[in-house]
């Protein structure tokens, strides 16, 4: 199938409410439209994940990241700018995005991925998608396709045919938090 193809299925699946399977920036990911509650709550039943811990979104450019999130401080930009590796910035003021993916405190997780098949899945999307490990909670993250169980690819909708050949090592994203006064807490290196 080709990549174009794939992210149009994908991209489909997700306007319907949809659940998909996909390659990230990073490990491989179980995503939805960001803007959707229902979509979010089955990616936490998913996973077997408490609903008070939250996700990651992943956006095209930092023109879409400030729909979603109000007074993105100045630092936030240079980190994620400057940053050699995917990293996640914790953000306040989220905004537009469905009630239960954002944290009891207002807060919201965003990366702005560079890696071409996520990166060009989130331009045709034109919304955040949530990226969150195609794991049960508690157990490892699926750096590559052949480590997603099948219990996983069985409660998707969609999943994704590019990247699946690739076996080398992939990491979850750096995590960073970040608030209007300026504090900057690193979550995970």
């Amino acid at each position: 199938m080709k990549q174009e193809d794939d992210i149009r299925q994908a991209v489909e699946t997700m306007r319907k409410g949809g659940v998909i399977l996909y390659p990230t920036d990073t490990v491989w990911g179980i995503g939805c439209d960001a803007t959707n509650a229902e979509a979010v709550a089955r990616i936490y039943k998913i996973k077997q994940r408490d609903d008070s811990k939250a996700m990651i979104c992943l956006v095209d450019s930092d023109v879409r990241l400030q729909r979603y999130v109000r007074d993105v401080p100045g630092v936030a930009w240079d980190l994620m700018e400057l940053a050699v590796k995917p990293t996640t910035v914790i953000l306040d003021n989220a905004t537009n995005l469905a009630n239960n993916l954002v944290a009891e405190d207002g807060s919201i997780a965003m990366r702005i991925t560079r890696e071409p098949f996520s990166k060009e899945l989130c331009y045709r999307f034109q919304k955040p998608v949530v990226s969150t490990s195609a794991n049960i909670s508690g157990q490892p993250a699926a750096q590559n396709y052949c480590d997603i169980s099948q219990e996983i690819i069985d409660a998707v909708d969609y999943v994704c045919w590019s990247r699946r050949q690739e076996h080398k090592p992939h990491k979850p994203s750096s995590i960073i938090r970040l608030t209007k006064n300026g504090e900057v807490t690193i979550i995970r290196e």
